[in-house]
């Protein structure tokens, strides 16, 4: 079985909601999940707000589709997308798609897709529909690529300094709320040992699980670690693996009460 690194991805992006300077950040992203070996994109060509795609699509090697508009106001591009994508997934060529889209007309599709066994990584912006995001194994917004690295540095310094980071409408970081605070203890009391400690991999996993479009980098943080360790309501345990450059990071709920882990402890001994 391959590892994450090396799945191939069929890449299949929406010219209509995604601008043309944004190709680059989202393969480069892409390619830390696997490896993308079809890159297709979709939109009417002939129309003259499309001719900045040209040098983007021959250095980036993407193939364009041509779709006509056969009927105002309705996005035949769309159509297409979506049949190309039930052709590759029955040539079994690849072991996942990304699909580039703020429309939620691809929620079937991704729903689809993941029905086969398919990973589906979704990307698009803020504005997306909640449905098409839950649709997806990952979401990842687009103003989070294209993030300036300075900004996000500056906005983890602040976290550490117990600064509060303030929502703008023009950035991707956000605050870190209580739905945040929330989502994290709970994926960590779904996993955790009877002493109430949570391998932080298994944590993030199960948080992905639950929120597709989590991401730390929503926050100003690059991982999920530095962004646990700002937070007082969990606390850190880093463990030697055996290998001296490489600690396992465990995390715990500060809060858990000796009742939680009666039950977990019950619960694990009736299984």
């Amino acid at each position: 079985m391959k590892n994450s690194s090396e799945l191939r991805f069929a890449v299949l992006i929406d010219a209509e909601n995604v601008p043309c300077s944004n190709v680059k950040g989202i393969l480069e992203e892409i390619a830390k999940y696997g490896i993308p070996t079809i890159k297709r994109i979709y939109g009417d060509w002939t129309k003259p707000n499309t001719s900045g795609w040209k040098n983007v699509l021959v250095e980036n090697a993407i193939t364009p589709i041509q779709q006509y508009s056969y009927t105002q106001g309705k996005n035949s591009s769309d159509s297409a997308m979506i049949i190309d994508a039930m052709d590759i997934l029955y040539t079994e060529k690849v072991e996942g798609f990304c699909l580039v889209s703020s429309d939620s007309d691809f929620t079937r599709l991704a729903v689809r897709l993941r029905e086969s066994g398919m990973k589906v990584i979704g990307i698009g912006e803020r504005k997306t529909p909640n449905s098409f995001k839950a649709a997806c194994d990952k979401f990842i917004y687009i103003e989070i690529i294209n993030d300036n690295s300075r900004q996000a540095r500056e906005a983890e310094e602040e976290h550490r300094r117990h600064l509060d980071v303030k929502k703008t409408p023009e950035g991707p970081i956000v605050g870190i709320g209580e739905d945040v605070i929330n989502l994290i203890a709970s994926s960590i009391q779904d996993v955790a040992d009877d002493d109430g400690w949570a391998f932080l991999a298994d944590v993030g996993n199960m948080i992905q699980k639950k929120q597709p479009d989590f991401d730390a980098r929503n926050f100003g943080f690059a991982k999920l670690t530095p962004l646990i360790k700002t937070l007082k309501q969990f606390e850190i345990d880093e463990r030697d693996s055996g290998n001296s450059k490489i600690k396992h990071i465990y995390v715990r709920n500060k809060d858990i009460s000796f009742e939680q882990k009666a039950d977990k402890k019950r619960l694990k001994n009736k299984g």
